[in-house]
């Protein structure tokens, strides 16, 4: 238990660590690993990713999503988004999403992590950070894969393109568009 301690001491709370940044503080690495979170020390979040709580006036508070996908993907480089932000248009979407949606240049698939669902998607480009621009696009890009009236979205979306910058909407539609939400637009504007 004492070495278990030290590693403990070591991971700072709501910090959130590999578990090869532990191994220079461990002799046994997983055995103390296995203590803290049988402890209820440190949480395991997934393979080789783990969790030291931090406490708050409710109880202990979850890992931000940032911090985990960072760890997850070991980089910066990627962009968190979700269906649930196209909501925002007005355009007559009216789902509700409960998994995260993660552009970046390292995985695919789906993973739950520290409880919460993500589906990672490989793709050429992304910014740096969301724009209501770069959103009309990606809703474009996944109109394919969403439940709802597509046909009633593209109709209203005629009706609501002036809300939009148009050079910015150009400018994302070249770069991160793909051909149906190119095609969808070159319709729009006809």
């Amino acid at each position: 238990m004492r070495n278990a301690e030290k590693l403990r001491n070591f991971m700072q709370p709501g910090r959130i660590y590999r578990r090869q940044d532990l191994e220079a503080h461990s002799t046994a690495v997983d055995r103390d690993l296995n203590t803290l979170v049988e402890s209820g020390a440190v949480r395991k979040l997934s393979g080789g990713i783990y969790y030291r709580p931090r406490k708050n006036a409710f109880g202990f508070t979850p890992p931000g999503e940032r911090e985990l996908l960072r760890a997850f993907l070991k980089t910066d480089d990627f962009l968190l988004t979700s269906y649930n932000y196209f909501n925002q248009f007005g355009l007559g979407l009216t789902q509700v999403y409960s998994a995260g949606l993660v552009y970046n240049h390292k995985r695919a698939g789906e993973y739950s992590l520290g409880g919460k669902r993500f589906e990672f998607r490989l793709v050429p480009a992304y910014p740096d950070k969301l724009s209501r621009e770069f959103l009309l696009v990606d809703l474009l890009n996944n109109l394919r894969r969403l439940p709802d009236n597509t046909a009633g979205v593209l109709e209203n979306l005629k009706t609501r393109l002036n809300e939009f910058d148009r050079a910015g909407l150009t400018a994302c539609l070249e770069r991160y568009g793909n051909p149906g939400a190119k095609k969808a637009f070159r319709e729009i504007y006809a």
